[in-house]
Protein backbone atom coordinates (compact mmCIF):
# COMPACT_ATOMS: atom_id res chain seq x y z
CA UNK A 1 0.00 0.00 0.00
CA UNK A 2 1.36 3.44 -0.87
CA UNK A 3 0.98 6.65 1.11
CA UNK A 4 -0.20 9.27 -1.37
CA UNK A 5 -0.47 12.30 0.88
CA UNK A 6 -0.09 13.22 4.56
CA UNK A 7 -2.10 16.04 6.14
CA UNK A 8 -2.20 17.27 9.73
CA UNK A 9 -5.12 15.83 11.65
CA UNK A 10 -8.10 18.15 12.13
CA UNK A 11 -8.35 17.05 15.78
CA UNK A 12 -6.09 19.06 18.13
CA UNK A 13 -3.80 16.92 20.26
CA UNK A 14 -0.57 18.93 20.17
CA UNK A 15 -1.15 20.44 23.61
CA UNK A 16 -1.04 16.91 25.07
CA UNK A 17 2.36 16.29 23.44
CA UNK A 18 1.03 14.27 20.49
CA UNK A 19 1.13 14.96 16.77
CA UNK A 20 -1.38 13.34 14.47
CA UNK A 21 -1.64 13.09 10.72
CA UNK A 22 -4.12 11.67 8.27
CA UNK A 23 -2.43 9.34 5.76
CA UNK A 24 -4.18 9.15 2.37
CA UNK A 25 -3.59 5.73 0.83
CA UNK A 26 -3.79 4.42 -2.73
CA UNK A 27 -6.14 1.54 -1.77
CA UNK A 28 -8.94 0.91 0.67
CA UNK A 29 -8.00 -0.37 4.11
CA UNK A 30 -9.01 -4.01 4.49
CA UNK A 31 -8.67 -6.71 7.12
CA UNK A 32 -5.53 -8.20 5.56
CA UNK A 33 -3.78 -4.82 5.57
CA UNK A 34 -4.63 -4.24 9.24
CA UNK A 35 -3.39 -7.70 10.23
CA UNK A 36 -0.05 -6.98 8.52
CA UNK A 37 0.32 -3.91 10.77
CA UNK A 38 -0.25 -5.95 13.94
CA UNK A 39 3.50 -6.13 14.78
CA UNK A 40 3.35 -2.36 15.45
CA UNK A 41 1.39 -2.81 18.70
CA UNK A 42 -1.73 -4.10 20.37
CA UNK A 43 -4.55 -4.49 17.88
CA UNK A 44 -8.25 -3.82 18.34
CA UNK A 45 -10.14 -4.92 15.22
CA UNK A 46 -13.91 -4.63 15.25
CA UNK A 47 -14.68 -5.92 11.78
CA UNK A 48 -18.15 -7.21 12.60
CA UNK A 49 -19.59 -3.71 13.08
CA UNK A 50 -21.68 -1.95 10.45
CA UNK A 51 -18.67 0.37 9.99
CA UNK A 52 -15.62 -1.84 10.74
CA UNK A 53 -12.96 -0.11 12.85
CA UNK A 54 -9.38 -0.80 13.92
CA UNK A 55 -6.87 0.70 16.33
CA UNK A 56 -3.23 -0.23 16.89
CA UNK A 57 -1.59 1.18 20.00
CA UNK A 58 1.93 1.33 21.32
CA UNK A 59 3.34 3.42 24.17
CA UNK A 60 4.51 6.12 21.75
CA UNK A 61 2.07 6.00 18.83
CA UNK A 62 -1.37 4.99 17.65
CA UNK A 63 -2.94 4.13 14.28
CA UNK A 64 -6.66 3.99 13.71
CA UNK A 65 -9.12 3.93 10.89
CA UNK A 66 -12.17 2.45 9.23
CA UNK A 67 -12.10 -0.56 6.95
CA UNK A 68 -13.20 0.40 3.46
CA UNK A 69 -11.71 3.92 3.70
CA UNK A 70 -8.58 5.14 1.89
CA UNK A 71 -7.02 6.88 4.88
CA UNK A 72 -5.81 6.18 8.40
CA UNK A 73 -4.90 8.43 11.30
CA UNK A 74 -1.42 8.14 12.81
CA UNK A 75 -0.58 9.85 16.10
CA UNK A 76 2.84 9.90 17.70
CA UNK A 77 4.20 11.38 20.91
CA UNK A 78 6.52 14.30 20.15
CA UNK A 79 9.44 12.71 22.01
CA UNK A 80 9.29 9.64 19.77
CA UNK A 81 8.77 11.09 16.30
CA UNK A 82 11.50 8.79 14.99
CA UNK A 83 8.89 5.99 15.23
CA UNK A 84 7.05 7.56 12.28
CA UNK A 85 9.66 6.22 9.85
CA UNK A 86 9.06 2.68 11.13
CA UNK A 87 5.29 3.12 10.78
CA UNK A 88 5.53 4.52 7.25
CA UNK A 89 7.79 1.67 6.16
CA UNK A 90 5.42 -0.92 7.61
CA UNK A 91 2.44 0.67 5.81
CA UNK A 92 4.24 0.79 2.48
CA UNK A 93 5.37 -2.83 2.79
CA UNK A 94 1.83 -4.04 3.51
Amino acid sequence: MKIIHVTPSPEPCQEAGWYASQYQLDCEVNREFVLKLKPLGSLLLLDNLRQPFFKIESHHYMLKGLLGEKSIRVACHREHEDEIDKIRLMIEQS
